[in-house]
């Protein structure tokens, strides 16, 4: 499985945990080991956002896929 498919396939099982909040995940793209992502609806402007992205998305992309150096909001 291609890195991009494996990062996509995290991303879907992590989309119904941030729907049930009112909030969105969309993966954008994969560059230079960093993986762009758009957080949304009531994610935007919650001050968990960066809990979210870091402790959250970010801890377990990079723990399936080596390949993955940061995950970053798309605004």
């Amino acid at each position: 499985m291609k890195t991009e498919d494996k990062i996509k396939s995290i991303i879907d099982e992590l989309k119904p945990f941030l729907i049930s909040d009112g909030g969105s995940l969309e993966y954008i793209d994969f560059k230079d080991g960093i993986v762009y992502v758009k957080l949304g609806g009531a994610c935007e402007g919650c001050e968990f956002l960066d809990i979210t992205l870091k402790d959250g998305i970010e801890q377990m992309i990079m723990n399936e896929v080596p390949e993955v150096k940061e995950v970053q909001n798309i605004n």
